[in-house]
């Protein structure tokens, strides 16, 4: 496997979407390096030359991506908790950030059922 900013990318997938296993790298932005460094996006990992992989290093050193675009994003979160912004509270609260419905719904944010005692569940 070839290593990019310390990501080992897997070689048997086309460069263009390997790269996207880099946090803050997506198709888009995969595609916008590549032309950058003159590589086919059909090409596999594998078959890339050192210098291929060295241009793509360099030109991927530019954007923020991996450690700093997480701690970026982990710091907007927590600043929007700290001025008690309604975004921040949901976030606090393990709930739904972006307005979805969260009576019925919103299994992933909100975990597993807790069985409420003398609380009726309506069957269907």
């Amino acid at each position: 496997m070839a290593r990019i900013l310390n990501i080992e990318v897997p070689n048997n997938k086309r460069i263009v979407i390997a790269l996207t296993r880099i946090f803050g790298i997506g198709k888009s932005l995969s595609e916008k390096i590549l032309k950058e460094a003159n590589i086919s996006v059909d090409a596999k990992t594998k078959d890339l030359t050192d210098d291929e992989l060295n241009a793509i290093r360099t030109i991927a050193r530019k954007y923020k991506l991996e450690g700093d675009l997480r701690r970026e994003v982990g710091e907007n979160i927590k600043r929007l908790m700290d001025i008690n912004a309604y975004r921040g509270r949901r976030h606090r609260q393990g709930l739904p950030v972006r307005g979805q419905s969260s009576k019925t719904n919103a299994r992933t944010r909100k975990g597993p059922r807790k069985t409420v005692a003398n609380k009726k569940v309506a069957s269907k």
